[in-house]
């Protein structure tokens, strides 16, 4: 069962605007300082944990990660509008390519979330998936962190201080954003599958037949697990926008430490890290994306299953 060329192209549009505002978001993040401070002079050890702005004095607004996301978000655009421009009913091609991917994720998140809830929220996993996929990989393309102002060491090596470019998913601000944005998607669906009396009872209500004392005594206990829930849902987007984060910065300053480890090695040693790194950014992908899924599914299943009850 293949998914309508229409659906794709819908999903391009989609796409489109969900970059768009999650790039918005990084944006006016970077004005906050949200990353973690801290910057690599000529003597520091590895990537800097923070994104730099760009200039050789970080004179300008815009950083060196964010002008990889804007590069990766143009790219994923450009060959989305080109895969549809044309559409045919025998696909062939950058078409043929897109709708098996769009097939693909659409048939993989339908078995996990179901038929009904895979219909309103595809387009927004879809996105996150290939959008950190794509950000993922082009930043292991071997120019993005060598190269940049810097210095010149007593043995005339070349150490960049400030990279013009930086991998996205390396700056926290990226994954913050992503992070927010599906936080208050997922606000909209839970009240939308919930009402405002099931989404509080969802949280606090007892689960489970019961009457008289134990009914009360279970009545206490699931207010106080609410309040519990209601906790980690809270902590969700800090947790997920610091295991991307945390995972593509650690392979950043891999890469770059196995490059720099034997002189005269650094174009072979890194070769190995690089295929894992290769993995690591599509497993990554697919965790943000399945986490994000199984969230929305945890609280918008409640409904489905008073909707089978009620038939």
């Amino acid at each position: 069962m293949g998914v309508p060329a229409k659906a794709v192209y819908s999903l391009v549009m989609k796409t489109l605007a969900v970059l768009l505002l999650i790039l918005g978001l990084m944006l006016g993040a970077s004005w906050t300082g949200l990353a973690a401070e801290g910057h690599g002079g000529a003597g520091h050890e590895g990537l800097p944990a923070k994104a730099d702005h760009l200039g050789a004095r970080g004179e300008a607004f815009v950083t060196n990660s964010m002008l990889v996301t804007w590069i990766v978000a143009l790219g994923v655009i450009l060959f989305a509008r080109m895969a549809t421009r044309r559409l045919q009913e025998v696909p062939s091609g950058a078409q043929n390519f897109w709708e098996w991917l769009v097939e693909s994720l659409y048939e993989f998140l339908e078995g996990i979330i179901g038929a009904e809830l895979v219909k309103k929220t595809f387009w927004f996993f879809a996105t996150l998936f290939v959008f950190i996929l794509f950000t993922n990989w082009f930043g292991l393309v071997p120019f993005v962190g060598t190269l940049g102002w810097g210095s010149t060491d007593s043995h005339g090596v070349f150490h960049v201080a400030r990279p013009l470019l930086r991998g996205g998913n390396a700056d926290l601000n990226m994954t913050a954003a992503m992070s927010m944005v599906f936080f208050v998607l997922w606000t909209v669906w839970a009240f939308q599958a919930n009402g405002a009396k099931g989404f509080v009872l969802h949280l606090f209500g007892p689960k489970g037949d019961s009457t008289g004392v134990l009914r009360m005594v279970l009545i206490v206990v699931f207010i106080a697990v609410g309040f519990l829930e209601v906790f980690s849902i809270m902590f969700r987007p800090v947790s997920l926008s610091f295991r991307l984060y945390g995972n593509i910065y650690a392979g950043e300053n891999m890469l770059e430490a196995m490059a720099t480890l034997v002189p005269g090695l650094g174009w072979l040693l890194p070769v190995p890290f690089y295929f894992m790194e290769l993995l690591v950014g599509l497993v990554q992908a697919l965790v943000f994306m399945l986490l994000t899924a199984v969230f929305t599914m945890l609280i918008c299943m409640h409904e489905e299953g008073h909707a089978a009850a009620h038939h």
